[in-house]
């Protein structure tokens, strides 16, 4: 054992030998290092079961047993409660030969466990964003006794809170935090999927004067096996009748260890009801669960022990409430349905497998409905499979992961701070509240100016009050805001209904069907029987058969390098090794198409009836910005009548007679002048993109969503290249 292994503290010591590691993982020892021997914050990014969780605690725990502190030691914050119950379980056992108790909290963790803590503050807490902006509101009086001595944050899977408000709303809490009790404790960032450790070493120390190390630990040689396959869907299919796509999925997954990664809700659903009709058919054992934020916790819970149940089978769909790292066993297989969103979520899905010192098995699945070769173009170019080869070729190739964007005017985050400061405190001058809140470095770009305007708004709406002594109190349309729990989150809540059967929660959906209507839930048919629209209940009985059900979902951001990168897929030769039958025929194809049509050489090509098709091959943001340059400041010169497509792939136009010479120069001239992303919103426009956002003063909302939504700068950058 090494000289790390020495300095730990005797109980993880005994611990080690009980569990009979032979040595320390290479991240765990220099993670002793830095938390050992400097002051400073400390990024662990290694792959995924490298052993962060224990290369964060190992340390920190020695420091906490040899050196009690007077109050909440350590903090862990986590994305999710599953990733929050997993490491409570992990930390127990690390922890039962120690004086050191461990804290979980959130929504589903009984009042009786927070009251022992709260009775006495020690030891470890984990929690969520959430749970923290509850304490920091409702115990406001008691947080230097909860956290005086506070010596050290672990923030969990930072590539999830980076780039986002949540991540925003954590560094406010910190910074909170900092300020109430006068201390700075050390900040442990945990991550597998980071490709700009700058960027996350920035972000991590937001507030502070410590420095971030980031150990560089050799990852290992690993193993992957990776396989993509195609399929066309009929359109008249017999929902009796398997198609040959379940019949692959079916194969793939028969009598194993299996998670199924899927884009959306509906897609999870659908696929585990095919899966067990099948399994009913063939007389096969039903091992089908679904796993995500629409099902009730005890059939999430279910479908995790189940995964990690030794030597049974178990197949589980999921969205990317499994993605993070709750530990489900030994999976032989991870299968993704349409293309990953991205790299970063490409790597953390293989990551789920291959952990016992196996390669990582990962099969992805594209289907696209049959299409006629009278179809519009854009229709015939497979977007998921190219989207899916430019993702897998970005890793391998270059090792490639998308940069995080920093958010600069996080407005909806304002209002909320704004708002759980003045709750907490009760009433403060403006003055006071501005020095408050602006000292969140997540606010560094926001003006006293521009502070005052959203006060002065909050005053009109009645969110604030201002009293006669010039102070600031909540006002009565506000504290219909705060009063709620759902306050605490930065995101977008869900008003869906609850679905039962009986007593027994199954889930929620979106929209209550009418009563006799069937829809599907957990993988499984239901039929309503009743709707209580009052308690938001859905009543109904479980019925033989397949339905679908459908939840709102956003599309994500797509960067322009994976579009760049599915472009150079379609124009070279290459055939690479994991494509299956299917997919190596559907890509020779759209390759022989490009060619044909001339989409090798253009980037506009005119189709039928006065319209033409722009491929821009810029990513979602450069793609949204295109968008609005061409409604701004072409309708009227290229008599427009529509724009339509899809977000980032194509564009579609209707031009006036004769126009379409004049487009591609129009759209050149356009990127030469000094346009701004200002001029790309009309004065009469107040986007709304996050939750507070309809609370927010309209020349606010204008500026952040030209800052924040648009990038004339990287718009300009691909059409240079036209």
């Amino acid at each position: 054992m090494t000289n790390a292994f020495n300095r730990l503290a005797p109980f993880i010591q005994e611990y080690i030998y009980h569990h009979q590691w032979t040595e320390l993982r290479p991240v765990q020892t220099a993670a002793c290092e830095v938390v050992f021997d400097t002051d400073a914050h400390l990024l662990i990014a290694a792959a995924t079961a490298a052993g962060k969780t224990e290369a964060a605690f190992l340390p920190v725990l020695t420091l906490l047993h040899n050196n009690p502190a007077s109050t909440i030691g350590a903090l862990y914050i986590g994305p999710i409660k599953a990733l929050i119950n997993d490491q409570f379980a992990r930390l127990n056992d690390l922890l039962r030969l120690a004086d050191i108790p461990v804290y979980h909290w959130h929504g589903d963790v009984a009042q009786s466990r927070k009251n022992k803590l709260l009775q006495n503050p020690q030891g470890i807490l984990q929690i969520t964003p959430e749970s923290l902006e509850s304490l920091l509101v409702n115990k406001h009086k008691e947080i230097l006794r909860l956290f005086g001595d506070l010596r050290f944050v672990v923030i969990d899977e930072i590539h999830a809170f980076m780039g986002s408000e949540r991540g925003c709303q954590i560094i406010c809490q910190l910074q909170r935090l900092a300020n109430l009790t006068k201390t700075q404790p050390r900040r442990i960032g945990l991550s597998a999927t980071l490709g700009d450790y700058s960027m996350a070493e920035e972000w991590l120390r937001l507030g502070t004067d410590k420095q971030v190390i980031t150990p560089k630990v050799e990852a290992g040689k690993r193993q992957i096996k990776l396989a993509l396959e195609h399929f066309y869907i009929a359109n008249d299919v017999d929902e009796s009748e398997a198609t040959a796509y379940e019949k692959y999925i079916f194969n793939l997954s028969q009598s194993r260890k299996c998670l199924i990664f899927a884009n959306n809700r509906t897609q999870t659903e659908s696929i585990i009801a095919s899966l067990r009709q099948i399994a009913n058919q063939e007389a096969q054992p039903d091992i089908y669960h679904v796993h995500h934020g629409s099902i009730s916790a005890s059939l999430r819970q279910v479908a995790e022990n189940a995964m990690r149940e030794p030597h049974n089978p178990a197949v589980t769909a999921a969205t990317l409430t499994l993605e993070l790292g709750i530990d489900i066993g030994h999976l032989e297989r991870v299968i993704q349905l349409e293309s990953p969103l991205s790299v970063a979520s490409f790597l953390q899905r293989l990551g789920r497998a291959g952990r016992r010192g196996e390669a990582a098995d990962m099969r992805f699945i594209c289907a696209e409905e049959e299409i006629s070769p009278e179809a519009p173009l854009p229709e015939q170019i497979p977007w998921q499979l190219l989207q899916c080869i430019a993702i897998i070729q970005l890793y391998l190739e270059e090792r490639w992961i998308e940069p995080i964007k920093p958010i600069k005017y996080p407005l909806s985050l304002l209002y909320h701070q704004t708002m759980s400061i003045l709750v907490a405190v009760g009433e403060i001058s403006p003055a006071a509240l501005a020095k408050q809140v602006l000292s969140l470095p997540p606010f560094a770009a926001i003006s006293q100016e521009d502070f005052k305007l959203l006060l002065r708004y909050l005053i009109d709406i009645g969110h604030i009050q201002h009293t006669e002594q010039n102070k600031l109190i909540l006002g009565l349309a506000g504290e219909r805001i705060v009063g709620k729990f759902q306050f605490y989150a930065v995101f977008a809540d869900n008003k869906e209904y609850t679905v039962k059967q009986g007593t027994k929660e199954i889930g929620s959906i979106a929209t209550p069907p009418v009563v006799g209507k069937q829809f599907a839930l957990a993988g499984v048919t239901w039929e309503v029987t009743e709707v209580d629209f009052k308690k938001r209940v859905v009543i109904v009985k479980q019925v033989a058969g397949k339905a679908t059900s459908y939840w709102r979902g956003g599309s994500g951001m797509i960067h322009t390098k994976v579009l760049q990168k599915m472009r150079l897929i379609l124009l070279e030769d290459k055939e690479y090794s994991y494509l299956q039958k299917n997919a190596l025929q559907r890509l020779r194809k759209v390759r022989e198409l490009v060619k044909e049509v001339g989409l090798d050489k253009q980037y506009i090509l005119q189709l039928e009836k006065g319209r033409c098709c722009i491929f821009p091959w810029m990513g979602t943001v450069a793609y949204r910005t295109l968008e609005r340059l061409l409604n701004n400041f072409c309708r009227e010169s290229l008599e427009i009548s529509s724009i339509g497509g899809v977000n980032p792939y194509y564009l579609t136009i209707k031009l006036g007679k004769g126009k379409f010479k004049n487009l591609q120069p129009e759209i050149v001239s356009l990127c030469e002048q000094r346009i701004m992303s200002e001029d790309l919103i009309s004065s009469a426009e107040a986007p709304e993109m996050q939750k507070y956002d309809e609370f927010i003063p309209h020349p606010l909302l204008r500026k952040a969503f030209a800052y924040d939504y648009l990038d004339m700068d990287e718009m300009r950058r691909v059409i240079g290249n036209w």
